[in-house]
């Protein structure tokens, strides 16, 4: 038997499992969008898209370290670090990068690492790159103090972006021993909570949290960046691997994010009708006799159990052209797949009441 064959037999695991996914390649005219991260809109912003059509290159042409030099990244870090309220900040290519970056520096500063359940797979696959002991404590419940190894490394996210959940970062925060340090991954609040959409970890003002996020989803443009002591970002230019040795972001995507940001800081309006919207799903899905929760996301599960179902329902709304995705594992865990509903700023409130409409007729012969 070949690889080939090995593969394909996998595949077939896969689909007997409810769990073949495929990449679409084409965009469903005219459809109302529940997938995307985008929070704001800033996406397919005008004065966004435009810093784009400025560019007088491509790419960065190489790593931070040779090549790839450029003045837009140094006043994208000063951007985000002063709108994050930390010292300094670092940019990496992508969210993931990020996440395996720091986590890796971080590492030679701890002997244990504390992970929540439902972290992304980017925070897992850099507490595993590490090979520290590692501890994964039920969501949201870290294990009390006086029963902790230290120093050690906590990692969370600030909004789960499966539940939307959102963890007490203050009383985890007093729960640190002095030799501690707690990654928040602020993917999913940065742009949507906090002064000036600064995230949940803005005005936590103490050395050991370090911050990192993304400028994917609110921002609307690419890239990962890592926010905190001006030590630690020494250490990550000279240690992290997803740094040193990868390609630089193009400038111009840089560039476009620092419009994004200056967008986020200044324009509350979007933050209010993301949020009016989230209200509006929330009060609709409970008319439907569905549970809610009231965290301050723009993620929205409606959890339908198994595969199948998730899956079947998810191809009837996108018949009626809404896109609302199937969640399965190994996403989430077994018996609680879902349809994950991103809301945006541009989502309106009729937009939202199609939603509910076409979901309780699913829900009433599914």
């Amino acid at each position: 038997m070949s690889y080939l064959d090995r593969l394909a037999a996998e595949l077939d695991a896969i689909r007997a499992r409810g769990r073949y996914r495929s990449v679409r390649t084409h965009h469903i005219e005219h459809a109302i969008d529940f997938s995307s991260n985008d929070y704001l809109a800033l996406a397919t912003d005008k004065r966004v898209v435009l810093a784009l059509k400025q560019a007088s290159r491509a790419g960065s042409g190489g790593a931070r370290l040779l090549g790839g030099r450029h003045r837009e990244h140094s006043m994208l870090e000063e951007e985000l670090a002063a709108w994050l309220g930390r010292e300094r900040a670092l940019l990496f290519s992508s969210g993931y990068h990020a996440a395996l970056g720091a986590i890796s520096v971080l590492a030679h500063a701890v002997s244990h690492v504390y992970s929540d359940a439902l972290n992304h797979a980017s925070l897992i696959d850099g507490m595993r790159l590490t090979r520290l002991p590692r501890t994964v404590y039920a969501h949201a419940t870290l294990p009390p103090r006086a029963r902790r190894e230290h120093p050690a490394l906590i990692v969370t996210e600030s909004i789960f972006s499966m539940d939307g959940d959102a963890p007490d970062l203050r009383a985890l925060l007093a729960e640190l021993h002095d030799d501690d340090v707690l990654l928040v991954d602020e993917a999913h609040a940065l742009g949507v909570v906090g002064r000036e959409g600064a995230g949940r970890a803005y005005g936590i003002d103490d050395p050991r949290v370090v911050v990192m996020g993304t400028l994917s989803k609110s921002l609307g443009a690419h890239g990962g960046f890592v926010a905190g002591p001006a030590v630690l970002i020494e250490a990550l230019v000279n240690m992290a691997r997803t740094f040193i040795f990868d390609t630089a972001l193009p400038p111009a995507i840089a560039l476009a994010a620092r419009v994004a940001v200056k967008i986020a800081r200044t324009e509350e309006d979007r933050r209010e009708r993301l949020h009016a919207s989230v209200r509006h799903l929330r009060a609709g899905l409970a008319s439907l006799g569905l549970p809610v929760i009231e965290d301050p996301s723009p993620i929205v599960p409606v959890v339908l159990g198994g595969e199948a179902r998730a899956v079947r329902i998810a191809e009837t709304l996108a018949a009626a052209r809404i896109v609302a995705p199937a969640i399965r594992p190994p996403t989430v865990p077994q018996g609680s797949s879902r349809l994950r509903l991103s809301l945006r700023s541009d989502i309106s409130t009729d937009h939202v009441d199609l939603l509910v409409e076409k979901l309780a007729s699913c829900l009433a012969t599914s």
